[in-house]
């Protein structure tokens, strides 16, 4: 099977990437009013993020980021309720982007141990 190029994983860390996906994702659902478009930018920055968390910590830190970003989209919504919408997503980014950058520095910490 080919390999398909990750144009995300060349420039950016899986931090910005999946800080992007959420808020990204829910500034085009906000101004476009189409829910679904901001659903396919927060499905393709996830996919690209999870490609990178995999590549950069392995499989099962990636399952557990893709877990968290996947609740943190869940979690703003009722945080907003109670904060506002964008109070709600920029939290919830701080949260997933803190987790993916202490996962990916403790992975590289323990790579460059291992050589």
């Amino acid at each position: 099977m080919a390999k398909v190029p990750n144009a995300l994983a060349a420039g950016a860390p899986a931090a910005v990437t999946a800080a992007s996906g959420l808020v990204g994702g829910y500034g085009v659902a906000r101004w476009t009013g189409r829910r679904e478009l901001g659903g396919a930018v927060l499905a393709a920055a996830g996919a690209g993020a999870a490609a990178q968390w995999r590549r950069s910590s392995g499989a099962g830190a990636a399952a557990a980021l893709t877990g968290l970003y996947l609740a943190a989209f869940g979690g703003s919504h009722p945080l907003a309720k109670r904060i506002g919408a964008w109070p709600s997503v920029f939290a919830v980014t701080a949260v997933v982007a803190a987790a993916s950058t202490a996962t990916t520095a403790l992975s590289a910490r323990r790579n460059r141990k291992r050589r």
